[in-house]
Protein backbone atom coordinates (compact mmCIF):
# COMPACT_ATOMS: atom_id res chain seq x y z
CA UNK A 1 0.00 0.00 0.00
CA UNK A 2 1.20 3.35 -1.34
CA UNK A 3 1.08 5.87 1.70
CA UNK A 4 0.16 9.26 -0.11
CA UNK A 5 1.38 12.92 1.57
CA UNK A 6 -1.67 15.58 2.15
CA UNK A 7 -0.59 17.90 -1.16
CA UNK A 8 -0.70 14.34 -3.08
CA UNK A 9 -4.13 13.17 -1.72
CA UNK A 10 -5.31 16.25 -2.21
CA UNK A 11 -4.75 16.79 -5.65
CA UNK A 12 -6.09 13.24 -6.07
CA UNK A 13 -9.88 14.31 -4.46
CA UNK A 14 -10.15 17.68 -6.26
CA UNK A 15 -9.48 16.14 -9.69
CA UNK A 16 -12.31 13.46 -8.42
CA UNK A 17 -14.69 15.94 -6.76
CA UNK A 18 -14.30 19.79 -8.01
CA UNK A 19 -17.12 21.31 -5.51
CA UNK A 20 -14.07 22.18 -2.69
CA UNK A 21 -10.74 24.09 -3.49
CA UNK A 22 -7.55 22.96 -2.86
CA UNK A 23 -6.67 25.82 -0.25
CA UNK A 24 -9.72 24.26 1.55
CA UNK A 25 -8.54 20.98 2.39
CA UNK A 26 -4.91 22.68 3.45
CA UNK A 27 -6.94 25.10 5.79
CA UNK A 28 -8.51 21.95 7.06
CA UNK A 29 -5.56 20.29 7.78
CA UNK A 30 -4.37 23.55 9.77
CA UNK A 31 -7.74 23.78 11.73
CA UNK A 32 -7.02 20.08 13.00
CA UNK A 33 -3.48 20.82 14.50
CA UNK A 34 -5.27 24.37 15.69
CA UNK A 35 -8.10 22.39 17.96
CA UNK A 36 -5.85 19.93 18.87
CA UNK A 37 -2.83 22.28 19.94
CA UNK A 38 -5.79 24.24 21.73
CA UNK A 39 -7.14 20.99 23.50
CA UNK A 40 -4.01 20.08 24.67
CA UNK A 41 -3.44 23.68 26.12
CA UNK A 42 -6.67 23.47 28.07
CA UNK A 43 -5.23 20.15 29.51
CA UNK A 44 -8.38 18.09 29.24
CA UNK A 45 -8.42 14.94 30.66
CA UNK A 46 -7.95 11.75 28.73
CA UNK A 47 -6.62 13.78 25.44
CA UNK A 48 -6.25 11.98 22.43
CA UNK A 49 -5.71 12.82 18.98
CA UNK A 50 -9.36 11.94 17.53
CA UNK A 51 -11.35 15.21 17.14
CA UNK A 52 -14.87 14.91 17.15
CA UNK A 53 -17.17 16.97 14.37
CA UNK A 54 -18.14 19.24 16.99
CA UNK A 55 -14.97 20.32 18.25
CA UNK A 56 -13.42 20.27 14.30
CA UNK A 57 -16.14 22.87 13.47
CA UNK A 58 -15.41 24.58 16.77
CA UNK A 59 -12.18 24.99 15.62
CA UNK A 60 -12.71 25.84 12.28
CA UNK A 61 -15.18 28.88 13.03
CA UNK A 62 -12.46 30.23 15.55
CA UNK A 63 -9.47 29.50 13.16
CA UNK A 64 -11.89 30.95 10.27
CA UNK A 65 -12.48 34.04 12.42
CA UNK A 66 -8.80 34.61 13.35
CA UNK A 67 -7.38 34.16 10.45
CA UNK A 68 -9.69 35.62 7.76
CA UNK A 69 -11.84 38.04 9.94
CA UNK A 70 -14.74 39.98 8.31
CA UNK A 71 -13.53 38.26 4.71
CA UNK A 72 -14.02 34.81 6.28
CA UNK A 73 -17.27 34.36 4.65
CA UNK A 74 -15.91 35.64 1.37
CA UNK A 75 -12.95 32.98 1.45
CA UNK A 76 -14.79 29.87 2.65
CA UNK A 77 -17.35 30.96 -0.12
CA UNK A 78 -14.74 31.08 -2.71
CA UNK A 79 -13.13 27.30 -1.43
CA UNK A 80 -16.64 26.41 -1.74
CA UNK A 81 -17.41 26.04 1.82
CA UNK A 82 -21.05 27.11 2.65
CA UNK A 83 -21.95 25.06 5.85
CA UNK A 84 -20.63 22.72 8.51
CA UNK A 85 -21.53 20.35 6.10
CA UNK A 86 -19.75 20.69 3.73
CA UNK A 87 -16.37 20.83 6.13
CA UNK A 88 -17.89 17.20 7.15
CA UNK A 89 -17.29 16.37 2.98
CA UNK A 90 -13.89 17.29 2.90
CA UNK A 91 -13.56 15.48 5.94
CA UNK A 92 -14.81 12.41 5.08
CA UNK A 93 -12.58 12.83 1.50
CA UNK A 94 -9.73 12.98 3.54
CA UNK A 95 -10.86 9.60 5.41
CA UNK A 96 -11.14 8.30 1.98
CA UNK A 97 -8.01 8.70 0.58
CA UNK A 98 -6.35 7.56 3.99
CA UNK A 99 -4.68 11.08 5.42
CA UNK A 100 -7.70 11.10 8.49
CA UNK A 101 -9.09 8.30 10.53
CA UNK A 102 -12.75 7.63 12.00
CA UNK A 103 -14.00 5.89 14.64
CA UNK A 104 -17.38 4.03 14.00
CA UNK A 105 -19.01 7.14 15.21
CA UNK A 106 -18.13 9.47 13.04
CA UNK A 107 -20.31 10.11 9.97
CA UNK A 108 -21.14 12.89 7.24
CA UNK A 109 -24.44 13.62 9.33
CA UNK A 110 -22.42 14.43 12.33
CA UNK A 111 -21.47 17.61 10.81
CA UNK A 112 -24.98 18.40 9.38
CA UNK A 113 -26.65 22.18 11.11
CA UNK A 114 -23.22 22.61 13.30
CA UNK A 115 -23.02 25.91 12.22
CA UNK A 116 -25.05 29.13 10.83
CA UNK A 117 -22.86 30.19 8.56
CA UNK A 118 -25.00 34.17 8.31
CA UNK A 119 -24.77 34.31 12.41
CA UNK A 120 -21.10 33.32 12.77
CA UNK A 121 -18.94 34.69 9.58
CA UNK A 122 -21.71 37.47 8.75
CA UNK A 123 -23.86 39.43 11.66
CA UNK A 124 -20.59 39.88 13.61
CA UNK A 125 -19.09 42.42 11.84
CA UNK A 126 -22.35 43.75 10.34
CA UNK A 127 -22.99 47.73 11.66
CA UNK A 128 -25.27 48.07 14.69
CA UNK A 129 -28.56 50.46 14.22
CA UNK A 130 -29.29 52.52 16.66
CA UNK A 131 -32.02 54.56 16.57
CA UNK A 132 -30.00 57.85 16.79
CA UNK A 133 -28.76 57.06 13.74
CA UNK A 134 -31.67 56.49 11.28
CA UNK A 135 -32.40 58.86 8.75
CA UNK A 136 -35.24 60.72 9.41
CA UNK A 137 -37.36 61.76 5.81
Amino acid sequence: MQFLGLEQAVNIIVDKDTRYRRDAYFFLREVLDFTIKRRRKNRKLNVTTHVSAVELVEGFRDRALQEFGPMAITVLDYWGIQSSSDIGEMVFHLIEIGILGKTENDTRASFAHLLDFKQVFVSPFEPAISSSNALVI
